[in-house]
């Protein structure tokens, strides 16, 4: 049995806070967010001591609609600059690549040229081959990477080692764990990261965690997994994510002990921006449907349609979930 890294008294200066909610509650209004909202957003995650903020995807233009998304949907150089400048805080910029859906050798300028910090790449199991494409790409362009492995409470054992194993011989800095269908409970999602702990310990790497809210459980499992070494933790204000939702971040602001992270402004921003968004009829959030696709293990797709028909039969829609 590992040893938990601290208790809920201690500090640990190797924590380092992800904001994603301008990336992951991009998914719940096509990423139409006013330059106010992010602009605001960023003021209050530096005042905050957030030590990242994803801006959104680095999707292809070729693939996607300009016109159907808002700019976070790309993340134009530009667009990033409108709202930060040169970034002169203490806080660093991330963006997410998806494999087989990024334009990455045009996209990306080198780092030298761009206020971007972290490049996240996302895939699923299957596509690590083409993720260590992209990571050996974007660390020769001058940029922190990190692997995002979604679904990967729908791989095998044999999988997941594997993928650490290739991975921990990589360039990539950080490992993410991630719970894409909120269907993992504080245990095993505490075993899952001792495995990848203990393989990035054998390669110099870090360790994130992504957590989804299906079953109320993102927050709770976030900090499981963090009490074994975990060290890069993504929240969202709000918890504002695809579907149920992500680990909150006034939840995460209020637990940690370290005394550079503030919640007051966190809860201004929340006051003025996102209840107001939530009022306009965006959707996200703990309910009954994103709890069975969460028990189910199953891509929340079907509950996420189910909530935008304003369905209410629970019932039937559990039984056709059990039947698929």
């Amino acid at each position: 049995m590992a040893e938990r890294k601290g208790n809920l008294m201690t500090m640990r200066e190797d924590i380092r806070v992800v904001d994603a909610t301008i990336r992951d509650g991009g998914l719940c209004n096509d990423f139409h967010f006013t330059d106010e909202f992010v602009r605001e957003l960023y003021k209050t995650n530096v005042q905050s001591g957030v030590d990242y903020m994803e801006f959104g995807y680095k999707a292809s233009k070729r693939l996607f609609d300009v016109n159907d998304y808002g700019k976070w949907k790309f993340c134009d150089e530009e667009s990033i600059r409108s709202i930060v400048g040169e970034n002169v805080s203490d806080m660093k910029l991330c963006v997410m690549a998806d494999v087989g859906r990024t334009d990455f050798r045009q996209d990306f300028l080198p780092k030298k040229d761009s206020v971007i910090d972290l490049v996240r790449v996302a895939c699923y199991i299957h596509q690590i081959p083409a993720a260590l494409e992209m990571i050996e790409y974007l660390h020769e362009l001058g940029y922190e990477t990190s692997c995002n492995i979604m679904a990967i409470s729908q791989a095998s054992t044999e999988q997941i080692d594997a993928a650490l194993e290739m991975l921990i011989q990589s360039n990539v800095d950080i490992i993410y764990l991630v719970d894409s269908f909120g269907t993992m409970y504080p245990e095993n999602a505490g075993k899952l990261a001792q495995k990848y702990l203990a393989y990035a310990e054998k390669g110099n790497k870090k360790v994130g965690v992504h957590c989804h809210n299906n079953q109320a459980l993102a927050f709770a499992n976030t900090i499981e997994c963090m009490s074994y070494g975990v060290s890069y933790v993504d929240a969202t204000a709000m918890g504002m994510g695809r579907g149920a939702g992500n680990c909150q971040m006034e939840n995460m602001l209020g637990f940690l002990k370290n005394p550079k992270y503030n919640l007051y402004s966190l809860l201004r921003f929340i006051e003025h921006y996102m209840l107001p968004l939530k009022a306009s009829g965006v959707q996200w959030g703990y309910d009954l449907q994103y709890l069975f696709t969460g028990l189910l293990n199953q891509h929340p797709r079907a509950a996420i349609a189910f909530t935008k028909e304003h369905r209410t039969d629970y019932v039937n829609f559990y039984k056709q979930l059990l039947e698929d």
